[in-house]
């Protein structure tokens, strides 16, 4: 965690390829490398970032009751010509044949290869109702992959799938979903408003998409600005109550909100002029109830409790999570760089030592890296033998949310000063109250758990 020591390589200039500010920022500040037309190396700042979002949705889906699991990326084309979607899908599916010229296929989502797992070894509906889910890499080739990590063809994703005896309990699941995804959006310091959308290849007639306003979106957006004061909070929830979870899912989709899939101008009109909305929005993550769409086919049922056999009710629910790095930036940043919200940020806080080889500036930064360390948080320590403006851009560009800045100048007063990435507001501190200050600050911001 030291810069002489980090793999961290900024470039100064803008990469001509990139067309949008997350793009351009996560190149310039070392966070990912093209390996080809939209896939990414993911370099040691950009993975920390990722890790960190990966985790609070690990903590996020446990907390309701998900189960984590891991699926393999490539996939048997014999389950997908089960549920009739082989040929379906579209040219999006990478299509493959392995040595001994079978049809496989790089897995561009999971329903079919879950509900092969569910039908083996569930029967009872004594075992329901169950969700699993896993985080892991998909592939979609897309024709014109661009935006960087905002639409790649390989991305990281989290993909949960709800078995459930009934209509009226699968929609809780959902229902379950909902609640959990705004906890998890609002952790990343993130308001991502679920709008009535499109079902797409997925199938099934309820989904709702969770969208990040930005000016860069994919989406034409239509909301009752009114939508955008809900907040979820530390509110504690139920997950098992479905009076709970229903009434957050009322209170978050009441007002009208929808994409450009299924605006309906009619409806929209209805809202008081003033509360109109159109927008762009980055989708960030979707739930779906499909009901019995891949059960069905390939037969995954379970005997009831006066013994009939049913198939049972799924829903499918993703969160974009490698997208998501992309869409904090797009929604925080400023001229000189990334603006981490405290919740995800890669390290807590840049130090920064203004005289590198100053015996008394060289141990007050030894100190306070330590301090820090003993905190469990994560500084930046910049030790090159650099000029104080370089060191400054740098940590303006890679937007830790906090920066100690310590020099000959303030020490001879006993100070450093402490500076917020946000609000560009400084003071003057002793070293060991700027470090307690820090720990007041990410007190109220949990640490995600490892997994």
């Amino acid at each position: 965690m030291r810069l002489s020591r980090y793999f961290l390589p900024v470039l100064k200039e803008t990469p001509s390829e990139a067309q949008i500010v997350s793009h351009r920022l996560m190149l310039r500040a070392g966070m990912i490398k093209q390996a080809s037309a939209g896939i990414y190396s993911w370099l040691p700042l950009g993975f920390k970032v990722l890790r960190k979002l990966e985790n609070i949705v690990h903590e996020e889906q446990i907390r309701a009751g998900h189960i984590p699991m891991l699926m393999p990326t490539l996939q048997s084309a014999d389950l997908w010509r089960e549920s009739g979607r082989f040929d379906d899908y579209g040219e999006e599916m990478l299509r493959i044949k392995d040595r001994q010229g079978r049809d496989m296929l790089y897995g561009p989502t999971n329903e079919e290869l879950i509900t092969d797992i569910f039908r083996a070894h569930v029967g009872s509906y004594k075992d329901l109702p169950l969700t699993l889910y896993h985080i892991q890499w998909k592939f979609r080739d897309e024709i014109r992959p661009r935006f960087g990590v905002m639409r790649g063809r390989e991305f990281l994703m989290k993909d949960g799938y709800n078995f459930d005896v009934s209509k009226e309990a699968a929609l809780h699941s959902y229902n379950r979903h909902l609640v959990s995804y705004l906890r998890t959006y609002e952790r990343m310091g993130l308001q991502a408003i679920p709008m009535r959308a499109d079902s797409g290849p997925i199938g099934g007639d309820d989904t709702h998409e969770f969208l990040v306003l930005a000016e860069t979106g994919e989406s034409e957006v239509y909301y009752d600005s009114e939508i955008t004061d809900l907040r979820f909070g530390e509110r504690e929830v139920d997950y098992d109550s479905v009076a709970e979870c229903q009434a957050v899912l009322e209170e978050f989709t009441s007002r009208y909100a929808r994409t450009d899939e299924t605006h309906d101008e009619a409806l929209f009109n209805q809202i008081p002029e003033e509360r109109r909305r159109v927008a762009r929005g980055i989708e960030v993550g979707q739930i779906f109830y499909f009901g019995t769409k891949y059960s069905e086919p390939l037969g995954a049922t379970v005997q009831t409790r006066d013994g009939a056999s049913v198939p049972v009710h799924m829903g499918s629910h993703g969160i974009g999570v490698s997208r998501l790095v992309g869409a904090i930036i797009e929604a925080s940043h400023d001229e000189r760089g990334i603006i981490w919200p405290e919740g995800v940020t890669p390290f807590h806080v840049g130090l920064v030592n203004l005289k590198q080889g100053d015996a008394e500036a060289d141990a007050a930064c030894e100190a306070i890296y330590g301090s820090v360390l003993a905190l469990g948080l994560d500084p930046l320590y910049d030790d090159r033998d650099e000029r104080a403006g370089g060191k400054f851009a740098t940590m303006d560009l890679v937007g830790l949310p906090w920066r100690i800045t310590v020099g000959p100048r303030g020490l001879k007063n006993g100070v450093v000063e402490l500076t917020s990435r946000r609000t560009g507001e400084s003071e003057e501190l002793p070293p060991e109250q700027a470090v307690e200050k820090l720990a007041q600050i990410y007190a109220g911001h949990r640490v995600p758990m490892a997994i």
